[in-house]
């Protein structure tokens, strides 16, 4: 992920700097004073944060929460005050600096003081909820009780076959979210509220506004991309189905209609992945063990990233600062705690960038070293922008750019590093895509209704006493999903998922995962890549790099579809290199799903 997303629900308001604005020099005035007062906090908050994740004490994290404070503050009171240049005819850059001071606010405050701190209140206690929640049972010969945390439960359900026990863990989470309703419901209200004060008509417009499209064209493009994976999806939902069956038996799992909730390998069947010994083709050898490749390859920690680094340096990217090998944290350290979930950091928006894992020799680090530093160089190349102007091009971009370097990690570059003498053949490969089908496609769906529920929660389309039912209602529609027990309106079934009382928007997740394919396909066609595309490297293609840095140096300063024109030559999102990546597993699920009942 990138350094950290700005998610702010107004804890504080202050007065606007500029109350009535009325000419061009005054808001070209306030946006120099905006982007030099945003950017020292910024990176006064960067350093806390680094500190607090990297050694974690009392005092580190009072220190990054305070610095974390002040940031909000300002960018709260700059949020605010940009609204009263709403009417004014400004250039293109002006203007478009403007609505991005507006979007750093995730729910906008209204004006008012005390709704201010009312809404700061209502997100610190959903939050704490959220984090304080556990599943507490009786176990073991003494009937002593043991209380399960949230990763827990979900390092459980990834493991665990037992229907009875994934059931009663998938239940005793969502009791965690039931007191959250009413508090969802009045920061809803108040956000609105705000929403409207920046001048939208809710917060469901002011969420789609960030686009550089209608917001109902947003919306509408979202479901055409969906339209155009739902075939994949739905064959992949049928061939899993009838595996979970015939491995549960038609009681637990039916052999038609949507699937019960608790038995797909996650907490929220986001991510199928864990249910892969279920459902895997029989012939699903890929001919070498990545893991066993990296282990015999690499000499520690810092190896394996400098492995990674020179991926990007064989596109025709310049090497990472030399301080970033002094300041990253390859390593869990031995004398302190620290958040070890890996994460890329920019603390200077120049060039101090970093790197915060503890990275094991895994194929799986492995990838995800590569996606780490697909952040810092992204972060590297728009360093030149203005302040406002550094970033993602929009929400998505920053993540698909690290999964698209990911997705290089083929045999051919393992051939090309000097790991494989040979690529293997392809007999292994339906069982690679659908490794990757469990984790990518089946998570689009569910990336796409989380904020569709609350688009509709939002304008009001869904009201408090439909909360429940709504959500369902879009579990099944979008992922063939049922609650495995019924669910009344005295649950909050959505507040089981940290990003709707930690207030995430998630449509960025949903986006990536279809531009990190479009990317792919794109690179890989300027890379002179002619073979099936799951199996394209890009290492060492020059004019690969260049198209990648002609979109990474532009950051947010245009609208996102320039940025996508720079790299892909086209103009919009475009799922349909999904299929292209995966057309192979799609021939087999057909083979597969001939003589079963599909749909739900």
């Amino acid at each position: 992920m990138e350094k950290f997303f700005i998610v702010i629900s107004a804890l504080a308001l202050l007065f606007p700097i500029y109350a009535s604005a009325q000419t061009v020099e005054e808001a070209k005035e306030f946006l120099a004073e905006a982007e030099s007062r945003l950017e020292i906090a910024s990176h006064e908050y960067a350093h806390a944060a680094w500190i607090a994740a990297t050694y974690i004490t009392y005092d580190s994290q009072r220190v990054e929460a305070t610095a974390y404070q002040r940031f909000l503050e300002l960018s709260v009171e700059y949020a605010n005050a940009a609204a009263s240049f709403n009417d004014l005819d400004l250039d293109f850059t002006d203007r478009r600096k403007m609505e991005l001071l507006k979007q750093f606010l995730v729910i906008p405050s209204p004006s008012d003081s005390e709704m201010a701190q009312e809404l700061a209140e209502i997100g610190s206690e959903m939050s704490a909820m959220y984090g304080a929640g556990e599943y507490c049972r009786n176990e073991g010969i003494t009937g002593e009780e043991i209380c399960y945390t949230g990763d827990q439960i979900e390092n459980l359900m990834r493991e665990l076959r037992d229907p009875d026990e994934l059931l009663e863990f998938w239940a005793g989470w969502r009791e965690n979210s039931i007191p959250m309703k009413p508090l969802y419901e009045r920061q809803v209200e108040i956000g609105n509220m705000g929403a409207q004060e920046l001048g939208y008509d809710n917060l469901s417009t002011f969420w789609r506004a960030k686009y550089d499209m209608g917001p109902d064209a947003f919306a509408a493009d979202a479901d055409v991309q969906w339209a155009k994976v739902k075939p994949f999806y739905d064959a992949l939902h049928c061939h899993v189905r009838a595996e979970l069956s015939d491995y549960y038996g038609p009681e637990v799992v039916p052999p038609s209609g949507p699937i019960p909730a608790h038995v797909l390998g996650n907490q929220w069947a986001q991510d199928w992945s864990y249910l892969f010994d279920i459902v895997k083709p029989e012939s699903s050898d890929l001919g070498y063990d990545l893991d066993q490749l990296v282990q015999k390859n690499t000499d520690g920690p810092e190896d394996i990233v400098r492995i990674a680094e020179n991926f990007f340096i064989s596109l025709g990217f310049d090497p990472l600062p030399e301080t970033f090998w002094e300041r990253s944290m390859f390593s869990e350290p031995e004398d302190h705690k620290a958040v070890c979930h890996a994460s890329a950091w920019d603390l200077d928006d120049k060039d101090d960038l970093r790197i915060k894992m503890c990275i094991d020799p895994t194929a799986e680090e492995f990838r995800v070293v590569h996606h780490e530093l697909g952040h810092n160089f992204y972060q590297r190349a728009y360093k030149e922008q203005p302040p406002l102007f550094r970033g993602s091009a929009n929400d998505g971009f920053h993540e698909a750019t690290g999964d698209t370097i990911a997705l290089s990690v083929t045999p051919k570059y393992l051939v090309d590093i000097g790991w494989l003498e040979e690529e293997p053949p392809a007999e292994g490969d339906i069982g690679y895509l659908m490794s990757m089908a469990l984790d990518k496609i089946a998570f689009l769906p569910w990336g796409l209704m989380i904020d569709k529920w609350r688009w509709q929660v939002f304008n009001g389309k869904v009201s408090p006493d439909e909360y429940n039912q709504a959500w369902w209602a879009l579990r099944e529609e979008y992922q063939g999903v049922a609650s495995p027990i019924a669910r009344s309106e005295d649950y909050f079934d959505p507040g089981a998922k940290y990003h709707i009382p930690g207030n995430t928007p998630y449509m960025r997740y949903f986006l990536a995962y279809i531009q990190q394919f479009q990317f792919h396909r794109a690179l890989c066609a300027e890379a002179g890549y002619e073979g099936p595309l799951h199996r394209c490297s890009i290492y060492g293609s020059k004019a690969a790099g260049e198209k990648l840095n002609a979109m990474l140096e532009m950051g947010i300063s245009r609208p996102w579809q320039d940025a996508m024109e720079a790299m892909t030559g086209q103009r919009e999102l475009d799922a349909s290199a999904i299929i292209d990546y995966f057309a192979p597993l799609k021939d087999w699920l057909d083979q597969q799903n001939q003589f079963r009942q599909c749909g739900w």
